[in-house]
């Protein structure tokens, strides 16, 4: 239970992984409006990373534009040393200013950008190679997608990474990308409250990794969010874009808010936080799910780790999760 296979690479990872998105700090769209979790501390997130490690969390997950780049530069500050130790994922197809820490509108999937692209998070991670390379664009043209796989696949003969995948909630997208000998995950959105269930059928059907983004539901499910607490103007949660529909004006939405209350007491069960339930649910959910909560301090680092000792929840109350929530 606490190891998985990223798909048909054979690849072992831990079952849970770190996302490094909030450890990028903070960054904006072209409209200036927050694409980050807030200021952060670098050396917290060194810990954090570090209290990861010895806990047994070896995969880590970042992307070039977390930070416009600061993400990749902290986490390979964080795993020098250590690189045989861990598998490293970033993604690849948003483009950015690191001086004015602003992402463009218009996302770069030329094929030549994809070696570009990688030679510049190799850098910033301190590495010869990258063990999952991902495209970051959820809805890239599938014409354009099979261009992209094959620039990947020339990647992989020079050993500048082991597989790929695709950052998609289109499993026709997954199934294009699976088309190529060494792809090896899907990065779904999918969590106890958002299952993914045409995704999950086909990562069972082609071996593939499911890499779950959002497993907390951005931290809905960890229970901190409740009570009419607000959040930060730096956080991309205060300020949503119109896929992030679990917070409104400041705080957690309440339809969605009710439906977590709806299915908290099954989540905490045996003793687990939320946080801890929620994960939970993903590994009972498919043998094939990797989830990476998204951690910035040694605290939550701790927190999340915990859930292992758990393991997932049992069929039964998979059951139950599915009859409260109308599924």
């Amino acid at each position: 239970m606490r190891t998985r296979k990223l798909g048909r690479s054979g690849i072992e990872v831990s079952a849970l992984g770190f996302g490094c998105w909030a450890i990028g700090g903070e960054w904006w769209n072209e409209r200036g409006e927050p694409l980050g979790w807030g200021a952060v501390d670098d050396q917290e997130s060194v810990r954090a990373v570090h209290a990861a490690l010895d806990l047994g969390i070896t995969f880590f997950d970042t992307a070039d534009v977390y930070g416009a780049g600061h993400s990749e530069r902290v986490l390979g500050r964080a795993i020098a040393g250590h690189r045989d130790a861990v598998v490293l994922a970033s993604k690849w197809g948003n483009v950015f200013d690191p001086a004015t820490r602003r992402s463009g509108a218009t996302p770069d999937l030329r094929p030549a950008h994809v070696r570009e692209a990688l030679t510049a998070t190799l850098r910033r991670l301190g590495t010869d190679r990258l063990d999952l390379y991902q495209l970051h664009i959820n809805d890239a043209p599938l014409d354009v997608g099979a261009e992209l796989r094959d620039a990947c696949e020339e990647l992989v003969a020079e050993g500048l990474i082991r597989a790929y995948g695709w950052s998609t909630d289109d499993p026709e997208r997954a199934r294009l990308f699976a088309e190529g000998p060494h792809c090896a995950s899907v990065q779904v959105n999918c969590n106890v409250l958002q299952d993914a269930p045409a995704m999950l059928a086909l990562c069972a059907e082609l071996d593939l990794a499911a890499i779950n983004r959002g497993p907390l539901a951005m931290g809905l499910l960890t229970g901190k969010y409740g009570e009419g607490a607000a959040l930060a103007p730096d956080d991309i949660r205060a300020n949503p874009p119109e896929w992030l529909t679990f917070f409104r004006d400041g705080r957690v939405a309440p339809e969605w808010q009710k439906r977590f209350d709806a299915v908290r007491s099954i989540l905490t069960s045996e003793g687990r936080t939320p946080a801890q339930g929620a994960l939970a649910w993903l590994w009972g959910r498919s043998p094939h799910a990797v989830p990476i909560p998204g951690i910035c301090t040694a605290d939550q680092a701790r927190q999340n780790a915990g859930a292992l000792d758990f393991g997932p929840l049992t069929d039964a109350q998979l059951r139950e999760v599915d009859t409260l929530l109308g599924r």
